[in-house]
C-alpha cells in the first residue's frame, strides 16, 4: 500500500472500480438480451404472412409534392460583399 494514500482513498477507489465493473457487466447483459430478443422478433416477423396493402382512403386527397417549392433571390454586388464579409467574420469561430 502506498504511503501517501490514505485507507479511505484506497477504499473509495476500490468501491468505484467495483461499481464500474458491475455497471459494465449489467450493460453487457442487457445488450445481449435485447440483441437475442431482436433476432427472435425478426425470425417471427419473417414467419408471418404478408398482408396486402390497404387501399388509399378516398376522402383524403393525394399528396402532390414532398414540400414547398424552392425559392431563390438574386443578390446585388453590395449584398454579396456584405455576405462574404459576414461569412469571413463568422468562419473563425
Amino acid at each position: 500500500m502506498p504511503e501517501h494514500v490514505s485507507t479511505l482513498q484506497l477504499t473509495g477507489a476500490a468501491v468505484l472500480t467495483a461499481a464500474g465493473v458491475v455497471w459494465a457487466v449489467i450493460v453487457m447483459r442487457l445488450l445481449r438480451r435485447f440483441r437475442v430478443e431482436a433476432a427472435a422478433d425478426r425470425r417471427r416477423a419473417a414467419a408471418l404472412p404478408v398482408l396486402p396493402a390497404l387501399p388509399a382512403l378516398p376522402a383524403l386527397p393525394d399528396q402532390r409534392q414532398a414540400g414547398p417549392s424552392r425559392e431563390s433571390v438574386e443578390l446585388s454586388p453590395e449584398e454579396q460583399d456584405a455576405f462574404a464579409g459576414l461569412v469571413r467574420r463568422l468562419g473563425g469561430r
